[in-house]
């Protein structure tokens, strides 16, 4: 339904900036991506996927940057298993 005015829609393959997403959106792109990664991979042309992958890593940056302490619990890491257990590094 037009109602006196024109909605104009850009065609942004990239998708819009990470930066320029609001916390909600980041969160639900990222979400959307990591559910999707294995399709890109095991289906998708090698343009596709590689597009997927530096869309999913710019909005992981983002995300890091966003939210400094969200990084991974240190117990995920080897070397946090290690401390956590009592085994020198």
């Amino acid at each position: 339904m037009n109602r006196g005015y024109t909605v104009v829609m850009t065609h942004r393959p990239e998708g819009i900036p990470a930066p320029a997403l609001a916390d909600e959106d980041l969160i639900r792109e990222l979400r959307h991506l990591h559910r999707t990664r294995h399709d890109a991979f095991i289906s998708g042309s090698e343009d596709a996927f590689e597009t997927h992958t530096a869309r999913m890593l710019e909005l992981e940056r983002e995300y890091l940057f966003r939210f400094p302490d969200a990084g991974p619990d240190p117990s995920r890491t080897r070397a946090g298993r290690r401390r956590a257990a009592g085994v020198p590094a």
